[in-house]
């Protein structure tokens, strides 16, 4: 779908290469820049470790092309510029200014390269130096707060969450960007931020605070307007139930024995529900303690309630697979499998899955076919 589109990746660690790697599914042809025998700051977060690398690298990288540059060195930098200055795409994660003093600023390359589409990533916008790390804009973007139970702490979520948002906005940026380009022939500056990708991607929880000016608490596996939505203790371990109407609501109390509930003015809405929430599940784990989940997965399934075994990231896996969903694909050359991007295409899938570059594979080749300088015909 992007073949023939190159886009010039300066960027490092999560947000950016995430987005240039889904680039890369989509057939662009991708060209990592990295600084010479360290390469991307990834490349050594480990454990765990990989045959060639960091799997963090890895999960980040698949299918694009690596050329070590130092941009603190004239030679190296001239490539670059031609590099940016032929490319139809350029994404970059650096310190605010940094580019600009080197000459690789978008106002520099779209001079040279009008069409170009230069996405710029930051933490916090082009006018704030602080860092964008994804836990830092967890803590102080509010994510933390809704996340955890309330006796305790605020907590992270387990994954660079937010790097993960913002690279898909930055797709979503880039492409909308390129569509555009098709009839004006002219590039532009996409420009997105953690904090505002975060903000973008807390949704109910964002309008509760600009519906009522108070921002939303920690809830642990509760949903603040829905009921029961949340965890329930069985016998054996936790069982996620997620009830979003009112006819789910009696399935479930009839699957449980229960048909009474519905009609108990306590639970007979859901906002009824909602404010009854401690009522009702202990109402609800008088039934679910008396056998394990896997038998209430089969009860509720069979009864049409959406109901699940919590599960971790292997039997995420394992699930995937049994729907047949193939949610790992192999990458060839021995390298760990990865995972399969996650849309899919009626007409054209995507095929060509290639491993995450060896630090500087494609030196050469980048210097003689790629680093022309030559602006792209648009």
């Amino acid at each position: 779908m992007l073949d023939g589109i190159v886009v010039a990746d300066f960027s490092r660690v999560l947000a950016g290469p995430l987005a240039t790697m889904m680039l890369a599914d989509l057939g662009a042809t991708v060209i990592k820049i990295e600084r010479p025998h360290a390469g991307d700051d990834t490349r050594q977060w480990g454990p765990p470790w990989t045959a060639a690398t960091s799997a963090y690298f890895e999960a980040a990288n698949r299918s694009k092309l690596s050329v070590e540059l130092d941009l603190d060195v004239p030679g190296d930098l001239e490539v670059a510029a031609n590099l940016a200055g032929s490319a139809d795409v350029v994404v970059e994660n650096f310190r605010a200014g940094s580019l600009d003093a080197r000459g690789l600023g978008y106002d520099a390359v779209a001079a040279r390269n009008p069409g170009v589409v230069y996405c710029s990533i930051s933490g916090f916008g082009p006018d704030s130096s602080l860092p964008g790390y994804d836990f830092l804009v967890q803590a102080v973007g509010g994510l933390m707060s809704i996340t955890g139970d309330a006796q305790e702490p605020p907590q992270k979520v387990g994954v660079a969450l937010v790097d993960v948002l913002t690279s898909k906005d930055a797709v979503s940026g880039i492409l909308a960007a390129l569509l555009e380009r098709t009839t004006s022939g002219r590039g532009q500056h996409v420009r997105v931020n953690l904090l505002s990708s975060l903000l973008g991607s807390l949704a109910n929880q964002a309008a509760t605070y600009l519906a009522t000016g108070t921002s939303p608490g920690r809830l642990g596996n509760r949903h603040p307007s829905i009921a029961p939505y949340e965890t329930v203790n069985c016998a054996d371990g936790q069982l996620a139930v997620a009830c979003g109407n009112d006819g789910q609501f009696r399935r479930l109390a009839e699957a449980l024995g229960l048909p009474a509930l519905p009609g108990d003015d306590r639970f007979r809405t859901n906002p009824a529900r909602v404010a009854n929430r401690a009522e009702l599940v202990r109402e609800l784990e008088s039934v679910f303690g008396r056998a394990d989940v896997d038998t209430w997965v089969g009860v509720l399934e069979r009864a049409g309630v959406p109901a699940g075994r919590v599960g971790d990231v292997g039997s995420a896996f394992e699930l995937a697979a049994r729907l047949g969903l193939q949610p790992r694909v192999p990458v060839g050359d021995d390298a760990m499998d990865q995972v399969r991007h996650p849309v899919t295409y009626s007409r054209t899938p995507v095929r060509d899955y290639r491993r995450p570059p060896r630090l500087g594979e494609h030196n050469a080749l980048v210097r003689t076919t790629y680093a022309t300088g030559a602006p792209r015909d648009h």
